[in-house]
């Protein structure tokens, strides 16, 4: 992309509007309409495939569920395949099917995506069918009872793995019993109980246009875009008349947070697994790049210091790594392993010291430009495909306010210095961890890790 600034995302652009963000030197054009109702339609027009990644995207995620409905954004994204008064569930699945193209949705706790990849041709059928799905589900009662099993063994499936359980727990270590802490998929009690009609409100609440962003990337016209949408949404724009986009989720009262807090779960497994982290940046945090490099030097890679050290140096574990996790007004930081039970606190132990050493000493000049190079190549190259591109479209929209240039992103991963390394450590890592492990021990007592 040729600009060398961010491109404010401005909600007050006029209905009818629309607006060419940016253009690159590969005929690439990225435009955004504002329709009646709020409805943002975004595109970026990649002239050299042959194929469009189109997605809706609903500004709600589990973080906007009361406890009593905890998981009905996730128990939505089922039931929405399941028909409407133009299709059944056979003919959703069918239709995308016969094109050759994907269907799929995913739910997080900010937002929830329906979208599909088709061949150019397609894009209309696409357009039509996930508007369709959208706008004029049924959520009929015996969907929701089909469903309600189907989640529950999701649920089921996430508890037999606890490498994958370990996260969710460790979230709700850190955050206790609020929307950040709770599970995105609800929990068994929450997903037995929900009935229909509180799923129907939750629906009718959040699923209006001024939530919702358009997101297409690939082989298209965005005239032709807007054209289709109009069309596909026009009953819901004309009925929400008048409304205005919503803000971008920004922001906020971070929720309290519990340093330095052990929570192990007793469990029959071969491996013991565990989470140790504390909270982190929100994801407009202007030391979130810095974070980011720090996190590729410590346990982004094979040449990290986590992998170094647990793996390659003393054999302790086959998976460790570090993440970093950003939501509205605050984030996670945390380190993975996985290994056997009777090396788990000499595991913890140099994941802990290697925090504490970050910390104290920052990262060496080779670490630094490691950790640089990481996040520049796996941002670049997360964006050569159409599926990719769409997605930072809508996210850019829903929750960042703003959509920066490659070249600008890349330009502020180079500038991070060892004094903005020193200072994010500072900021995250220098209080006490919490623990979330899951693994065969009679006592739970690990104080002494975080401590």
């Amino acid at each position: 992309m040729t600009q060398d600034a961010a491109q404010r995302l401005d909600v007050d652009q006029p209905a009818g509007s629309t607006r060419t963000l940016m253009s690159g030197p590969d005929n690439t054009v990225v435009r955004r309409t504002v329709l009646p109702g709020g409805l943002r339609v975004i595109t970026e027009a990649m002239p050299t495939v042959r194929s469009v990644a189109f997605g809706i995207w609903v500004g709600v995620g589990s973080r906007d569920e009361t406890p009593d409905i905890a998981g009905s954004s996730h128990y939505l994204e089922h039931l929405l395949f399941k028909g409407t008064q133009r299709r059944s569930a056979l003919d959703i699945s069918a239709a995308l099917d016969a094109v050759g193209g994907e269907l799929n949705a995913f739910t997080t706790k900010e937002y929830t995506c329906f979208y599909a990849r088709v061949l150019d041709r397609d894009l209309p059928l696409a357009v039509d069918v996930l508007a369709d799905m959208v706008t004029s589900s049924l959520l009929r009662s015996e969907h929701v009872e089909a469903e309600r099993g189907v989640i529950l063994e999701e649920i089921a499936m996430r508890d037999d793995d606890p490498g994958d359980a370990v996260h969710d727990m460790f979230a709700e270590t850190l955050f206790g019993d609020t929307p950040l802490g709770r599970p995105v998929l609800g929990t068994v009690q929450s997903i037995s109980a929900v009935q229909r009609d509180a799923i129907d409100a939750h629906y009718r609440r959040w699923y209006r246009p001024e939530f919702m962003v358009v997101a297409a990337a690939g082989n298209l016209v965005h005239d032709e875009v807007v054209a289709l949408v109009r069309n596909a949404f026009a009953a819901v724009l004309e009925e929400n008349s008048g409304r205005t986009p919503a803000p971008p989720r920004i922001g906020g009262v971070p929720p309290q947070s519990r340093a330095g807090v052990v929570n192990v779960v007793s469990r029959p497994t071969e491996q013991a697994h565990f989470v140790l982290g504390m909270p982190a940046l929100a994801r407009t945090d202007k030391g979130r790049v810095a974070l980011g490099v720090l996190n590729g030097a410590l346990g982004g890679g094979m040449s990290s210091r986590l992998f170094q050290e647990v793996r390659e140096k003393r054999g302790l574990a086959y998976s460790v790594y570090s993440y970093a996790a950003h939501h509205a007004e605050t984030g996670i930081f945390g380190v993975y392993a996985g290994c056997q039970p009777g090396r788990a606190r000499e595991v913890l132990d140099i994941c802990r010291e290697q925090l504490h050493a970050v910390v104290r000493d920052g990262l060496t000049d080779d670490e630094l430009a490691r950790g640089k190079g990481q996040l520049a190549g796996s941002f670049v190259l997360g964006l050569e495909d159409t599926g990719s591109r769409m997605s930072r479209l809508g996210k850019a929209e829903l929750v960042y306010g703003e959509l920066p240039t490659v070249d600008e992103l890349l330009a502020r991963i180079e500038a991070v210095t060892h004094d903005d390394i020193r200072a994010v450590a500072a900021r995250v890592l220098a209080v006490p961890p919490t623990l979330a492990l899951i693994g065969p021990f009679d006592d739970g007592n690990f104080e002494d890790v975080v401590t």
